[in-house]
């Protein structure tokens, strides 16, 4: 299996995904990650270039990750940015790593990048239907990250709807922890939703969810059972 994990921003990866990253890499799959913003320039409390490489380094080496590749576009303004743009450079991501499984943000995230990436990811996961060649796309599921996905607010009938979920086990939920706390800055005190506290209690509720003990959940969106047999 080879995942492609497309996000708006470095620490999206680990808070949405960290524990999944690191079971599947644990497995001998292959995960790779894009940035669709890969420098944040517009990020509040952010690091200097040489640490902001650092962390990213030191989330990718914790989770395992294969590689990771950082767009250009801008940090909170992706919406300045045609919606073509994104979406051609997903599906380069998407030939270089030869995915067979995309993982990206809910598409009603209060946070606007979110949402742009969630769209262009959608777009680019019809690539190999729109080229007519290839394996076809496996599996394509939305994350949920902490501070966005959950601010979105009710009444929108656009809630994250989790129907999948990753057992991660204490030591995958160790490694997600490490990884988010890589990135200086980002984590927050109990009880903001970024914060240590919640984002292991949220590994117990989803796990409680679905009969496991620590799980990050998805909402998958498509899915090829012939995968099963």
């Amino acid at each position: 299996m080879r995942a492609l994990v497309v996000v708006a921003h470095p620490d999206d990866e680990a808070l949405g995904a960290g524990g999944t990253i690191h079971r599947l890499a644990q497995a001998g799959h292959t995960v790779d990650v894009v940035f669709m913003s890969g420098h944040v320039a517009a990020r509040e409390r952010r690091p200097s270039d040489d640490a902001l490489d650092a962390d990213i380094d030191s989330a990718q080496s914790i989770l395992g990750i294969a590689s990771i590749e950082r767009g250009p576009f801008p940090n909170i303004r992706m919406n300045t940015v045609d919606h073509l743009d994104l979406v051609k450079f997903v599906e380069g991501a998407i030939r270089r790593s030869r995915a067979d499984w995309i993982f990206t943000h809910h598409p009603h995230d209060l946070n606007d990048d979110h949402r742009q990436t969630s769209q262009a990811a959608q777009a680019a996961a019809r690539l190999r239907q729109r080229d007519n060649g290839g394996e076809p796309l496996q599996g394509l599921a939305f994350m949920e990250i902490p501070s966005s996905t959950d601010w979105q607010f009710d009444g929108t009938g656009r809630a994250f709807e989790p129907n999948a979920f990753m057992e991660i086990g204490p030591e995958g939920l160790d490694r997600k922890l490490r990884a988010v706390e890589a990135y200086r800055h980002i984590m927050r005190p109990f009880p903001h939703p970024r914060s240590l506290e919640v984002v292991t209690g949220l590994a117990h509720v989803r796990g409680g969810q679905a009969g496991l003990n620590h799980a990050e959940a998805f909402q998958v969106v498509h899915l090829t059972l012939g995968q099963l047999l």
